[in-house]
């Protein structure tokens, strides 16, 4: 049996595990990623690539890649409520700082150097193979089945199959990391268990080539188009391509119902009329969890995406919040294998991600209620006074409690890691929380905010390999305590002095320092008393 060396084990080679490899790969660090498909993504899934998501493409070198892909980058995000294409429309919600739409008519970026973009796995999937594959420090292995893990020697021993030759191999790694759902053994045995509702209903999403669709109806282009009707079903079709692809979203309640038993001819009908052609590419049913894992490591065994937590696709939150987890995740672990992460470092993983996944677990749950009550299903497609009256009442309650679930920057973006060890708290109120809005600051915890700095460089910019410390007003004289106990305990460690007063309005102190993930760890006026001790918690050692 041959045996293969790397320091990080991926389990997964979907979104979540190809992010981690690339981060990690970026970093230098070596890994191996098995994958028991070949990682041909063959139906949709996740649409949404989130300003948050696209910083960290962004730093990678791939935002204008993932830009393009899919519908073209002129393409609206609009979301569209009807009763079918050829019916009525009842609400519109156009998302001015998404991508899409007129460029000169989009409201100006504020608080990030890049906008939330519509590119469906089919399309991001390969592009972050791509990455992670150009890295020298990845491996690759599709068609390579995860079998089982041993703890050894304060790393693991994994067994994996070739499936090609069906031979068995093993790999020895520092940290194995687990990417792959819920389904995968890693979670059950570090014991790790759902809490929430494990079942919230069953859905079937069918993808579609439907050629020429603009031309055959008048509500013009969308990103979205979301139906209501006597047929039920909450259907949605959502474009893909900008062209002929498309995926028809279907609820079937919380019964499960075997695919072929759903009138799939009858509800496309019902929403995109008669006499249309169209092709069925592939049917995919799934089940709608609202869950958050109890357990996230054990050890040097640690786990990321839908394998802690799961929710519906309402916010298009899941894979975002899963490349969260796997940004926070690479730093920390660079920094444990090069020598100069603390001891604890690994161990603040958890404590930061999991209230994010349960903050956006709670959003998901919150938006399961029904817009249209079932009995006035029918009258939304009536021609007149009633019609017309219902159609205005439900487009206004739309538009009032579904605006969050389509445009949520301060989800996106207003993430917080208040509970860290590796976060020196200063003192200062936690700002009120919100889905829609977004407001920058520098508290720690916090995503350092984001400033132009001239000729299309961000702030944002200045972050990745190390920490950063930012200095303002003068204020870099007093960086010498930080630069010597960060040199003391090996730590990469960058000063970076900005004289613009108006970023250091928006940076609020004169210095500020900053995590390799862009997330603040410290701040302050003065240079602190004890810098060793600060650069000591912050790497995870204090």
């Amino acid at each position: 049996m041959s045996t293969s060396e790397a320091s990080v084990l991926i389990v997964g080679g979907g979104p979540v595990g190809l992010a981690l490899a690339a981060d990690l790969g970026w970093r230098g660090v070596s890994c191996i990623l098995v994958e028991e498909g070949d990682g041909t993504i063959y139906h949709p899934r996740a649409n949404t690539v989130n300003a948050r998501t696209m910083e960290f493409c962004r730093r990678w070198g791939i935002a204008e890649e993932v830009r393009n892909a899919g519908a073209p980058p002129d393409f609206p995000s609009t979301v569209l409520y009807l009763t079918s294409l050829q019916g009525y429309e009842v609400a519109r919600i156009e998302r001015p700082t998404y991508g899409g739409g007129e460029r000169g008519r989009l409201r100006p970026l504020l608080t990030s150097p890049q906008r939330s973009e519509r590119c469906n796995q089919l399309f991001f999937d390969p592009i972050m193979r791509g990455l992670a594959g150009r890295m020298p420090s990845v491996t690759l292995r599709y068609r390579c089945r995860f079998e089982g893990f041993e703890e050894r020697n304060g790393g693991v021993v994994a067994t994996v199959r070739d499936l090609a030759g069906n031979r068995a191999e093993t790999i020895a790694a520092q940290y194995l990391v687990a990417c792959c759902g819920g389904r995968s053994a890693v979670p059950k045995a570090l014991g790790s268990r759902w809490e929430g509702d494990s079942v919230v209903d069953y859905h079937l999403n069918v993808f579609l080539r439907i050629p020429d669709l603009w031309e055959r109806h008048d509500k013009g282009k969308a990103a979205f188009y979301f139906f209501l009707n006597r047929k039920g079903n909450n259907p949605s079709l959502i474009e893909l391509d900008g062209d002929t692809l498309w995926r028809l979203g279907i609820r079937l309640g919380r019964e499960r119902i075997a695919p072929e038993q759903v009138d799939v001819a009858g509800i496309i009908k019902a929403v995109i009329g008669d006499d249309i052609p169209y092709e069925v590419i592939s049917s995919l049913p799934w089940t709608q969890r609202s869950v958050v894992a109890d357990k996230w490591q054990r050890g040097p065994v640690l786990l990321a995406g839908d394998a802690v937590h799961q929710h519906g696709p309402s916010g298009g939150f899941g894979m975002n919040t899963g490349l969260g987890d796997a940004f926070d995740l690479g730093w920390k672990l660079e920094a444990r294998l090069a020598g100069w992460g603390g001891a604890t470092l690994v161990d603040s993983y958890e404590i930061e991600r999991q209230p994010v996944a349960q903050r956006v677990v709670n959003e998901v749950r919150e938006n399961q209620d029904e817009v249209v009550d079932e009995a006035e299903l029918a009258i939304t497609e009536e021609p007149g006074p009633r019609g017309d009256a219902l159609r205005k009442r439900i487009g206004e309650e739309i538009v009032q409690r579904r605006t969050r679930v389509y445009i949520s920057d301060g989800i996106a973006l207003g993430y917080r890691y208040d509970p860290s060890p590796i976060v020196v708290p200063d003192g200062t109120p936690a700002p009120k929380d919100s889905v829609v809005d977004y407001v920058q600051t520098s508290r720690p915890g916090s995503r350092a905010p984001h400033a132009w700095l001239g000729e299309g460089r961000s702030t944002l910019d200045l972050f990745g390999k190390g920490f950063v410390l930012l200095a303002f007003n003068g204020a870099a004289d007093q960086a010498e305590g930080f630069t010597s106990a960060a040199s003391f305990r090996a730590t990469p460690l960058e000063v970076k002095r900005i004289d613009d007063p108006a970023i250091a309005a928006l940076y609020e102190r004169r210095l500020v320092l900053v995590r390799p993930d862009g997330h603040v760890a410290w701040r302050g006026d003065a240079a602190p008393a004890d810098p060793q001790a600060i650069v000591d918690r912050v790497r995870g050692a204090g």
